[in-house]
């Protein structure tokens, strides 16, 4: 090749090397961002890459927002739908059958979402039973009621095997089915159902209105001398904001109550600590591993009138999930498993107490006008120490991670970082 094309093709390649690579159209990514599946380590990968795109565009004025907001809203209204009919169905249908739900209570105009979880243990377990005992006391709230099955039969099988991760998607795509306010959803169970309803409720505590657990109770933790002294964490610090009823009966042979009686005992001392914490302990004697008397109407009827707070002014949050990042008016990707940490809002001094882990990688505090007055400078402190002043701006990135799971009431347009 002679010296005079060499150096051409040389040109050529700088050139194109140095032009600038055309940016993505917002809204192709707004909608690919909402066609992604978050239940998958490679869907939130898949996210993670999408809003990282998102990050440099110019903040949002007002008028932006209520846009976004109609452009998001008609994209994520494309996801996946449950089947309205009342009866069994499953989530997937490929390669076989999984993810087994019964669709039963008010299917029409539903006020409400019951999650209804069975009991079982290894080897055992049928949605059935629990659309049985549910859908009727269901069906008189005017509630919508979904059983669904564990996908896989372990002893703790809500929490195992994606189940847990099963369950929420039924919540996200049952509002989306049917149109249901965000802020009335419920869970309860029997037995296993029970600890499912502890467990998960806690975990997604910012999802809920109210749980009901019956004859179920939180995996005990023992201490030195073998009796119990605490629960798994993840469990009753993240529990401030959702009241709860647990149902016991001293004679049951499956379920002793010695681990209802520790995890309500560390509710009462959450409560002397934190403030919040409502919760009632039904606790008789003589039904072994019945229902309650009166049935599940009569668990139920303890927090139908409930109805979820999305802006507590107190969070207290201890996550364990990898998976779950938003917490409220909390985001924490990432979080460090175990980790305790307190959020308050002064809503007099527009200002944003943190108190808990002193380097808190990729917290952020979420913020619209309910949490912090747009008008007036913000304070962020982190464990007494300021970590942030001044007036957070909104942004198409954080509007659209907080609009993906589809819940209205956790959806925000600013967020500030915390960097100690």
């Amino acid at each position: 090749m002679k010296l005079a094309s060499i150096l051409l093709v040389s040109v050529v390649c700088a050139a194109q090397k140095s032009a600038p690579s055309k940016a993505a159209d917002p809204v192709a990514l707004v909608n690919a961002l909402c066609a992604t599946d978050g239940w998958t380590r490679e869907g939130r990968g898949e996210r993670a890459r999408l809003l990282a795109q998102l990050e440099g565009l110019p903040p949002l004025s007002d008028k932006d927002v209520a846009k976004w907001k109609g452009v998001i809203g008609k994209a994520l209204a494309k996801g996946r739908k449950l089947e309205k009919q009342s009866g069994r169905h499953w989530l997937w249908d490929k390669p076989k059958e999984r993810g087994l739900y019964i669709v039963g209570g008010e299917t029409g105009r539903p006020k409400g979402l019951l999650i209804a979880m069975h009991g079982g243990g290894a080897g055992a377990g049928d949605a059935g039973e629990a659309a049985d005992a549910y859908q009727a006391a269901a069906k008189k709230l005017d509630w919508l009621m979904i059983a669904p099955e564990v996908l896989e039969k372990t002893e703790h099988g809500w929490t195992d095997s994606g189940s847990e991760e099963f369950v929420m998607q039924l919540v996200e795509a049952a509002l989306r089915t049917w149109k249901i306010e965000a802020d009335h959803v419920y869970l309860s169970g029997h037995s296993m159902g029970g600890y499912g309803t502890w467990t998960i409720g806690a975990h997604h505590a910012d999802r809920v209105a109210g749980l009901a657990a019956s004859a179920g109770a939180p995996t005990p933790v023992s201490g030195p001398s073998g009796g119990y002294e605490d629960v798994i964490e993840g469990v009753i610090p993240s529990l401030r904001n959702v009241p709860i009823v647990i149902y016991q009966s001293l004679d049951d042979p499956r379920v002793p109550p010695a681990a209802n009686q520790i995890a309500v005992k560390k509710l009462g001392e959450a409560q002397a600590r934190w403030g919040g914490f409502v919760h009632e302990y039904w606790e008789l004697d003589g039904h072994a591993h019945e229902y309650p008397p009166g049935g599940m109407a009569a668990l139920l009827a303890k927090i139908a009138a409930d109805v979820r707070d999305p802006r507590p002014q107190k969070i207290v949050w201890q996550p364990v999930l990898d998976w779950k990042s938003q917490f409220y008016w909390l985001a924490w990707e990432h979080p460090r498993r175990g980790a305790l940490l307190e959020a308050e809002i002064d809503r007099e001094k527009n200002e944003i107490r943190l108190r808990g882990d002193p380097k808190p990688e990729h917290l952020e505090v979420l913020i619209d006008e309910r949490v912090a007055d747009p008008a007036r400078e913000l304070v962020v402190l982190l464990n007494d120490k300021q970590v942030y002043r001044g007036k957070p701006v909104a942004s198409l990135a954080t509007l659209v991670k907080t609009s993906l799971a589809g819940d209205e009431g956790l959806v925000f347009p600013a967020s500030v970082a915390i960097k100690p």
